[in-house]
């Protein structure tokens, strides 16, 4: 068992892989909290994204989490695409069932986090948090999944990112 741990580290001056990777996190989260826009990948150990339009019934989405949860885990609006982006517990992916009004991403794409202290919507279009991120809590699935069913946010992703990704609805 030790030979396998000593193999996993790599030859001596090279980071273990897990350390590289530890490494890009604490990069990626000290520039956020540095007033800077970062981009971060999707999927591993910190979130999943459930992706809706960001219009009045998404926001009718928000405040019914808002009730569920005490005030509703961490949302990225981003103005230019005019879309939510609600971080919710990795693994999501491999367990959200296709959804009318909602699309939901892990790895292997990224989403661009803006920085800790911009919570209100940016002169110039771009990424602010609509509900700012607090501590560890992220927006459970299930309870989003129904509001967002309840709600019906339009008009829906999917279209937006079949273009983006080149393949058709």
């Amino acid at each position: 068992m030790m030979q396998s741990l000593v193999h996993a580290a790599g030859r001596p001056g090279e980071p273990a892989a897990d350390v590289a990777d530890l490494a890009e996190l604490l990069r990626t989260l000290l520039g956020v909290t540095a007033r800077e826009d970062t981009r971060v990948r999707l999927g591993g150990n910190l979130f999943d994204v459930v992706v809706t339009s960001s219009g009045g019934q998404a926001r009718a989405a928000a405040a019914l989490m808002d009730e569920v949860q005490g005030g509703c885990g961490p949302v990225v609006e981003d103005t230019r695409d005019g879309l939510f982006y609600w971080l919710v517990p990795p693994g999501t992916t491999g367990r959200w069932e296709p959804h009318t009004h909602a699309v939901c991403l892990g790895a292997p794409f990224k989403i661009t986090l803006p920085s800790l202290n911009r919570t209100t919507p940016p002169s110039t279009p771009g990424p602010y948090w609509f509900r700012p991120s607090a501590s560890d809590r992220l927006v459970p699935a299930a309870p989003l999944r129904e509001a967002l069913a309840q709600c019906r946010p339009e008009p829906t992703p999917h279209a937006a990112f079949a273009d983006r990704l080149g393949m058709t609805p």
